[in-house]
């Protein structure tokens, strides 16, 4: 083979891929087991272990020189799972209850983009790139994500002749989702401790955990019926979800999959065990409860295990600058506006940890880190139905536009 021929990528594909990140969920149990920091800033497991694999991951490039690709179709697959037991265990009373808040949170979090949006461009003319470069290292690639990102790249790099735009953007939300994931639960910790703030009687063992308080069946074991009947309506609310997502893209609305599958399992929740009251209804057993932090432990340990920390090295100076002025406005907007406009009591310090999430890294990553808070001292169950429906229905319509004013100045 000639030399100077790069060598083929190293394919991982699903099956493979899915079974490694359930490997990747218990590496990060044993290392919240034994080292104690872990534990006590409540880092998810499924981050510790990812980013361990990361690491792994890396070694196996810099040995091989063939990158490693990792098939996350199971992954996705995971997160509207994910999404849709959130929505079939919300009730309408709390979404009545949330809707002020809901509001609120829209306009912060519209306030922190255009900050956010601002330093990126800081960013870009500190290491004097051209000031559509700051798009990549601000709202498109944080806020925005990684599909974000990958989307715009392409635009900035063709329309705006900024080389290597694709490949910053990608490492920005990289390196964002990592910040977000450690950043979470010490925020919160933070806002409970110094405020001395009242917990909830108990904590619980997921999100579902917090319906369970009122269901009758709450501690129960997992019967086969529950966790069969739990899958079915979970399906049925996915088709009604997808049916809608189909209906919208061809109206010219673009939004994640999760999104109208949420809205669905909200309405199938909220309706179907009226109109039929016979009917034995998952909503708040533990079957639901191990569904849900099942998808949620192995969509985030396939998100942090594939990330391509190689990609990081080009652009390491930038990329340290800007992340870490990205960070600290990030938590002192959390610390001295979020949770004060959001209440100044325990609700409002899971939101912060949440908010972490949505700002530096993805939906997803503020659902886990509220998982590991409420793991750790008690539920909170209306910030995991406000938060994701703030970040990931109105945040990308705000992004949009926010990006296309970026790149016309």
């Amino acid at each position: 083979m000639d030399m100077t021929t790069p060598l083929p990528d190293i394919q991982i594909y699903g099956f493979a891929a899915f079974t490694i990140a359930i490997i990747v969920y218990f590496a990060g149990v044993q290392l919240t087991t034994r080292i104690g920091f872990l534990r006590a800033y409540s880092i998810p497991e499924p981050v510790s272990g990812g980013i361990l694999a990361a690491l792994v991951t890396w070694g196996v490039v810099a040995a091989t020189g063939r990158a490693v690709e990792f098939d996350l179709s199971a992954r996705d697959f995971l997160l509207v799972y994910f999404f849709t037991t959130v929505g079939l265990s919300a009730r309408i009373s709390d979404l009545v209850k949330g809707g002020p808040i809901l509001a609120l949170m829209l306009v912060l979090t519209a306030g922190f983009m255009v900050i956010q949006a601002g330093i990126g461009l800081l960013g870009a003319v500190i290491f004097g790139l051209p000031s559509q470069a700051g798009v990549m290292l601000g709202t498109a690639s944080l806020i925005g994500g990684h599909g974000t990102a990958i989307a715009w790249g392409p635009v900035v790099e063709g329309t705006y002749g900024v080389s290597g735009a694709a490949e910053l953007g990608i490492a920005t939300a990289t390196l964002g989702l990592i910040v977000a994931s450690l950043l979470g639960g010490p925020i919160a910790k933070y806002l409970i401790y110094k405020h001395k703030l009242e917990l909830p009687e108990a904590p619980t063992e997921s999100y579902a955990g917090a319906a369970l308080e009122e269901h009758p069946r709450a501690g129960g074991r997992v019967s086969n019926g529950d966790f069969l009947r739990s899958i079915l309506w979970i399906n049925i609310s996915v088709a009604i979800g997808a049916f809608f997502h189909e209906g919208l893209q061809e109206a010219g609305i673009l939004l994640p999959l999760f999104v109208p599958c949420l809205i669905a399992g909200i309405i199938v929740s909220n309706v179907v065990p009226k109109v039929f009251r016979r009917i034995e209804w998952p909503s708040g057993t533990p079957a639901m409860g191990l569904i849900q932090e099942f998808s949620l432990s192995v969509f985030l340990s396939m998100s942090l295990m594939s990330m391509q920390l190689w990609t990081l090295a080009e652009h390491a100076s930038v990329l340290a600058v800007t992340i870490a002025m990205q960070a600290g406005a990030a938590t002192l907007f959390i610390i001295f506006v979020v949770f004060r406009a959001m209440g100044r009591n325990y609700f409002a310090a899971v939101i912060c940890s949440g908010f972490t999430g949505v700002t530096l890294g993805a939906t997803p990553t503020a659902i886990a880190n509220m998982t590991a808070v409420t793991q750790r001292y008690g539920a909170a169950p209306l910030a995991f139905i406000v938060l994701p429906l703030v970040s990931a229905f109105f945040v990308d319509l705000i992004n949009a536009v926010l990006i296309q004013f970026s790149l016309g100045l």
